[in-house]
């Protein structure tokens, strides 16, 4: 979504590298552009206004013109601010004392409620909690269908007495829905309302009497990031007619241009709480402000991928594979079919190298990588013997030939995945040994992995010194910072290892 806004700021910023001292006609004609952007991604002109009048004054300040990269330094005060006005810090939800807790979701018709209901509800079911849904839009057709079906896709429990299409009481549903969720010790409540293709005095006044009798711990609303300025005017008026505590916003995966999400914060003042970023249930994350901004100014988003990594990924399978590295064994077909496996489990592959560090000059090829093309290279691993996965060097004409008939491939297809799974063995028993990986700058070593014992440098007269100010500052203070190789995380690292096989 904010892939427009990030081009533009990573262009704006890049005007001013290698300069050294930053004069007033930089900083201005900076402030300048990034107004720019801001406006073209649809921002709230107040929001616009404010948050250029605050990076204007502090990169005239001290802060910028004492700092060694003056440069660096007004990224980081853009991120700072971008940060404030999402939000500043994560929100969640606040459980009742008492159970169960009551959450209200509200909105439009459209904005996406109860496919988001479910999401939200097998978000709780993942930390513990026992969900309830309670269908209380009886006006829009086939809405009950609609929750009963993602309530049973979330493991959820839903209350539905009525069939909705315009028959039954929605305050008579949501009262006796918590009575039973009381009884069947639910712990958490969460109540789907009805909505309109626009607000209107009906809407209004229903969702009053729902919310009075619900008494909600959490009323969520639940907004189109699609819909631009529409979204931040929808934000205000449900603020101000029936109270909210909290944002979802939806449909974070669309090609808008993502106003909405950075100017609903500070227009209404209640904070977003959660985001939606597709169509599946696990598409769902908590909305993390300092991330976000990461996001934007192409800086990753690592935790979230670590995050997604921990609830997702086999811990005994990685374990197994990263001892298996240290031993210093070779990685073989049947290895990368199990980390592949893993990996889809998180989902594309696109998303996940777009969360990585500095992937904004390869939008692309990002988006160009073709997912079934991981289907492919599984079909023809599958086609091997299991001697044949674990040394392809016996695969010989007839061998290969056997395995693209059974896969449905080419022999050119064998061929080249192959070549390319010799290249990236090579680089993982690189990776194993702590070194930097053929090809690949900077990559660091494998989880869990040591670089080989090096031997210590001379210290006292005569030693080496090192050009790096922080390594000589180091061996000046006596500290020997050959010893150890700091731990990386695989998903930083696998993504990068297994591209090679999709070509």
């Amino acid at each position: 979504m904010f892939a427009s806004l990030s081009d533009r700021l990573s262009a704006t910023f890049k005007q001013l590298r290698g300069k050294g001292r930053l004069t007033e006609q930089d900083i201005d004609e900076t402030v300048r552009e990034i107004r720019i952007a801001l406006l073209d991604a649809d921002v709230a002109l107040p929001v616009v206004r404010e948050f250029c009048a605050r990076i204007k004054e502090r990169s005239l300040g001290a802060e910028v013109s004492a700092a060694l990269n003056p440069a660096q330094q007004i990224v980081k005060i853009v991120n700072d601010e971008l940060v404030s006005i999402l939000g500043g810090e994560t929100r969640r939800i606040r459980l009742a004392k008492t159970a169960p807790t009551v959450i209200l979701l509200a909105g439009l018709q459209g904005a996406g409620k109860t496919t988001l209901a479910g999401k939200l509800a097998a978000h709780l079911r993942s930390q513990g909690h026992q969900p309830m849904l309670i269908a209380a839009d009886l006006q829009r057709p086939n809405a009950v269908d609609q929750l009963k079906i993602v309530g049973q896709q979330a493991n959820a429990v839903v209350f539905a007495p009525e069939p909705g299409n315009g028959v039954g009481d929605p305050v008579k549903v949501t009262r006796d829905g918590i009575k039973f969720a009381k009884d069947k010790l639910h712990d958490v409540v969460i109540v789907d309302t009805a909505g309109r293709l626009a607000i209107d005095a009906d809407l209004m006044k229903q969702l009053k009497k729902v919310k009075a009798e619900a008494q909600p711990d959490e009323t969520l609303l639940v907004i189109d990031a699609m819909t631009g300025q529409d979204a931040v005017n929808t934000a205000q008026t449900f603020a101000g007619e029936i109270g909210i505590d909290a944002v979802v916003l939806t449909k974070l995966d669309g090609d808008a241009r993502g106003g909405a999400a950075l100017s609903v914060r500070t227009v209404t003042g209640k904070p977003i709480m959660f985001a939606s970023t597709g169509e599946k249930l696990t598409d769902f994350e908590i909305f993390h402000p300092d991330r976000m901004a990461s996001r934007i100014l192409d800086m990753g988003d690592v935790l979230t991928l670590i995050e997604q990594a921990e609830q997702t990924l086999d811990k005994d399978t990685t374990e197994k594979f990263a001892k298996k590295m240290q031993a210093g064994q070779d990685f073989t077909l049947t290895d990368f079919m199990e980390q592949m496996n893993q990996l889809r489990k998180m989902g594309s592959m696109s998303k996940m190298l777009g969360m990585l560090p500095g992937m904004g000059d390869m939008k692309k090829q990002i988006e160009s990588i073709d997912e079934r093309e991981i289907d492919r290279v599984g079909a023809i691993i599958s086609s091997m013997t299991p001697a044949e996965r674990e040394d392809p060097k016996i695969l010989n004409g007839s061998r290969r030939a056997r395995i693209a008939r059974g896969s449905g491939v080419q022999v050119s297809d064998v061929n080249g995945l192959v070549d390319r799974f010799t290249q990236a063995q090579k680089m993982m028993k690189q990776m194993a040994k702590g070194g930097a990986v053929p090809g690949v700058p900077g990559m660091p070593a494998m989880p869990g992995m040591r670089a080989p014992q090096q031997k210590k440098q001379q210290k006292g007269k005569g030693a080496k010194k090192s050009g790096n100010p922080a390594k000589r500052a180091a061996q000046e203070a006596g500290l020997d910072i050959e010893e150890t190789v700091a731990p990386a995380t695989t998903l930083t690292e696998l993504p990068d290892a297994f591209k090679g096989f999709l070509g």
